[in-house]
């Protein structure tokens, strides 16, 4: 990661225009002082996306999208921020003063070194005149000579050279043991691979953390060996393919997810190069974060098989869980993506993809199985299925086709489906109301948010909270005016688009981005902050007011009482002066 300084960072996203970044990657209208776009943060079909060319931000009134042109940049191409930065300041044609930081100490570098090294060699021995049987294989496969280099396929051999090379070069046993490269049989010692076709794992970062082996030779069984799972290599956080496939996933808006190895190489063989693979472990949390980060719709195409097609309906209802963007593919005539492309080609494997389903079309073959339609029994479990699964689905157009084909198909009353699926939405409409009731600011909460807001805007309106209240009652509160000020002081001016780029070094970022997000059609004005900070003074006074009548009623001094009667007397003297200011 680069550093950039912040003097450096506002002058580029001064010199910036928002409104022309955003419209070279999609389509603005100007409505008024505002231009309008489709949100390309969810899915939209109507332009609820805002940008302010006066106040340098955006917003989408849909999903909650905000923030500046670094942070557009961010989310729309998928890319860390010094990236978006550069990006932007590559549009302007500014050459950015980049200092590179001191590099940290990395966890595991002398294990990724040694993985590097092993990686090299096994690449190494398929270019000998040893490895010409495996490349004719491999050959044979329709893997061109570009494809085995751009992932590293080597050649591990039928005795134990790896072991013999990297003791001598100093490595330990128990060491080699506990990262899967050897294993010990009978006191004796062994490669773990060997006579195989090797393809190396990466981590998400790049890191060559395990291998697959593939025997070429025979019909040797296991066909495919793995890395046995260690502290480098642990398949629930691992997607074959992740770290090379990124660029590809940008700029696609699109990833590709198989089961094996061989489909994601098959499909990059093809120029289909957004595609990566789960290695035939269950989704886990840890995969759902990675494919989360890459925000982009998700084609989930695994083996046309039993075992694909069930673990594609258990896998979409993860994803529908967590409110991810994808559509399903299953194909047919061939086991896998691999024998597809083989078999019929990069044009039909992209047709198919093209003409990926919704999960719901998924699910309306899937519920079919083991089920006899023609018995009313049958047809009714089916039909209780499939409304059970639109309850799940937000697009009200596929669930008003799939009711209609229902009807139609099966002769079944429309009404009666409608009522069916009508009774749990106006349920879970019901509880949805309910959690916003309860999660709804407080009128204090939202003037104290109001006021932020002006402050993030000028210094003019800092002044104001300064000279007139001070300090906020809350914590939360005057942690983000201390945020303010501490900017203001640094750069010695503010503005909101300057400032949401600072908040991403700072833990209140959710807090300040919230305020922004809910307050960003305030109208700003000097009566308006006023008459803001008036209005949080009167709350303070009067709480203070009444925790003084608290004591009045404890005490049972009568001098003690005339004073704190005379305290409340010169607090309510003091709010009728603040008010003729």
């Amino acid at each position: 990661m680069t550093f950039i300084a912040q003097d450096e960072i506002n002058k580029i996203r001064s010199q910036s225009s928002i409104v022309e970044v955003i419209s070279s990657y999609i389509p603005l209208t100007q409505r008024g002082k505002n231009y309008f776009g489709v949100c390309p943060f969810h899915e939209d079909h109507s332009p609820s996306m805002s940008v302010s060319d006066e106040k340098q931000i955006y917003k989408c009134f849909s999903c909650g999208a905000t923030g500046n042109v670094f942070t557009f940049i961010e989310n729309y191409l998928n890319v860390g921020f010094s990236e978006a930065v550069g990006i932007v300041a590559n549009k302007l044609g500014i050459s950015l003063n980049i200092s590179l930081p001191q590099k940290k100490e990395v966890k595991f570098k002398e294990e990724y070194d040694l993985m590097r090294f092993v990686t090299k060699l096994y690449e190494n021995n398929l270019q000998t005149e040893k490895g010409a049987s495996a490349l004719a294989y491999l050959k044979k496969r329709n893997l061109l000579e570009d494809t085995v280099l751009d992932f590293s396929i080597g050649l591990s051999f039928d005795r134990n050279m790896l072991y013999e090379v990297l003791i001598k070069k100093g490595y330990q046993e128990k060491y080699l043991e506990e990262l899967g490269l050897i294993y010990k049989k009978n006191h004796d010692v062994y490669d773990v691979f060997r006579n195989r076709i090797m393809f190396p794992i990466h981590n998400l970062e790049g890191e060559v953390v395990g291998f697959t082996a593939r025997c070429y030779l025979s019909d040797e069984t296991p066909k495919y060996l793995n890395s046995k799972e260690t502290y480098l290599f642990k398949k629930g956080c691992i997607l074959f393919n992740y770290h090379r496939a990124k660029d590809a996933i940008r700029l696609q808006k699109e990833v590709i997810l198989v089961e094996g190895n061989m489909d994601v190489i098959r499909l990059y063989s093809v120029g289909i190069k957004n595609g990566i693979a789960l290695m035939g472990t269950s989704l886990t949390k840890e995969h759902i974060e990675a494919l989360k980060k890459l925000r982009c719709k998700i084609i989930l195409m695994l083996d046309n098989d039993n075992a694909g097609e069930t673990a594609t309906y258990s896998i979409g209802n993860i994803f529908e869980e967590n409110q991810m963007d994808f559509r399903i593919v299953r194909l047919s005539g061939e086991k896998d993506p691999d024998a597809y492309v083989i078999q019929n080609g990069k044009e039909a494997i992209m047709t198919a993809i093209k003409n990926a389903i919704s999960f719901v079309e998924f699910k309306l073959n899937y519920f079919k199985k083991n089920k006899n339609l023609k018995e009313a029994s049958g047809l009714a479990e089916y039909v209780k299925a499939v409304i059970e699964s639109l309850k799940n689905t937000p697009d009200e157009i596929l669930k008003e086709v799939t009711l209609q084909k229902l009807s139609a198909e099966y002769n079944i009353s429309y009404a009666i489906l409608r009522e069916q699926l009508g009774e749990e939405k106006q349920k879970v409409q019901k509880e949805v109301k309910i959690e916003k009731k309860e999660q709804k600011q407080s009128s204090y909460e939202k003037t104290c948010s109001k006021i932020l807001y002006y402050m993030m805007h000028s210094k003019d309106f800092v002044k104001m909270y300064q000279t007139k209240l001070g300090i906020f009652p809350t914590k939360e509160h005057r942690l983000i005016a201390n945020e303010i000020l501490y900017y203001i002081e640094k750069h010695k001016n503010i503005s909101i688009a300057d400032f949401i780029t600072y908040a991403e070094t700072t833990n209140l970022k959710q807090e300040i981005m919230d305020i922004i997000n809910n307050e960003q059609e305030l109208e700003m004005t000097e009566d308006g902050m006023m008459e803001l900070l008036i209005r949080i003074k009167k709350k303070i006074k009067k709480e203070e007011i009444e925790k003084l009548k608290q004591e009045i009623k404890k005490e049972q001094d009568i001098n003690k009482k005339v004073a704190l009667l005379e305290k409340i007397a010169e607090i309510k003297k003091g709010s009728v002066e603040n008010e003729s200011d």
